[in-house]
């Protein structure tokens, strides 16, 4: 028993997926089992989008207390906005719109810790700050206009192979590159070194401003890469798109294993607790939960964590 505990412990990713089961199934029993592989197909499908913010949200966590970015659901709708305006609904324009997509969210997050370097803030502020500055960007840069996706954008976005969507498979695929990332580079040691004790981290010879800003461009290119995708699905850019994502990629990084104080990751938890949301707030949609209620019970399961968590943090 204690041989499993410790197993157990050292593996705090998998409870997401355990829970992720448990309501699929509780879902799969209120339907008499009807319907159990396409709400898994479904989940593949939303998950990409939450998954790929939750990747750049959990470096920012993972180095050091109070990192967090705030910016990301603002960066998703002005990466959309510029990706789908360059595209002009071609599918010859797909690459440039993508690059510059991501340019565009890789560069407000290059902002976000310059401001944080120049004026000494904390992170929380400068990039809801920066939130700001990028919607009202976004609101003059949109003028209320959704442009069509490019029709080989929108098809790679719902294609599936063998009833998996292709979008799924992509990611799985960038998650395990970043994990590799994360566990092997000498950038991924920086961020959680310098997670775990900056001033030793800084006296061990980490570039400590380096490393994170490299953090925060990953960020808002993981949210970059998100909102040119998502408006490809959705059939253009919006401005509100990114909303839900906020609290959405603080949840995953949290219910997925991680550290809120930093120095851990455990990036194989984000698939879990991405489709374990999805399948949560799908359930609480069929049982006509309303949207407040969600987010309510969305806050109470991040404090319910981090309060599991508090002993190992510690």
């Amino acid at each position: 028993m204690t041989s499993v505990a410790s197993r157990l412990k050292a593996m705090p990713w998998i409870w997401s997926y355990v829970a992720a089961f448990v309501v699929w199934l509780t879902a799969m029993i209120a339907a008499s089992g009807v319907g159990g592989s396409a709400m898994i197909s479904a989940a593949l499908t939303f998950s990409v989008f939450a998954v790929l913010v939750g990747i750049g949200q959990m470096f920012v966590i993972a180095s050091g207390p109070g990192n967090i970015d705030l910016s990301i659901p603002a960066v998703i709708a002005v990466s959309g906005f510029v990706a789908m305006k360059v595209m002009g609904g071609s599918d010859a324009m797909i690459l440039p719109g993508l690059l510059l997509g991501l340019l565009s969210g890789a560069l407000f997050g290059l902002v976000n810790c310059a401001t944080i370097w120049l004026f000494q803030v904390p992170p929380i502020i400068s990039t809801l700050s920066m939130s700001m500055i990028i919607q009202s960007i976004t609101i003059s840069f949109g003028r209320g206009l959704l442009i069509t996706p490019p029709p080989f954008l929108a098809f790679l976005t719902t294609y599936r192979v063998a009833g998996i969507p292709i979008s799924a498979i992509a990611t799985i695929v960038l998650a395990a590159a970043m994990a590799a990332v994360l566990r092997y580079s000498i950038y991924g040691r920086s961020v959680l070194a310098i997670g775990q004790n900056e001033n030793a981290a800084r006296l061990a010879g980490v570039k400590v401003w380096r490393t994170r800003f490299l953090t925060f461009m990953l960020s808002g290119l993981f949210a970059g890469l998100c909102g040119v995708l998502l408006s490809g699905m959705s059939g253009g850019a919006s401005l509100d798109m990114g909303n839900e994502y906020m609290l959405t990629s603080i949840a995953l990084v949290v219910i997925g294993g991680s550290s809120v104080s930093g120095g851990r990751a455990n990036l194989t938890g984000i698939w879990g607790a991405a489709l374990f949301l999805f399948l949560l707030i799908s359930m609480l949609n069929s049982l006509g939960v309303g949207s407040g209620w969600r987010l309510v019970l969305n806050g109470l399961i991040i404090i319910a964590v981090i309060v599991v968590a508090g002993g190992d943090d510690s």
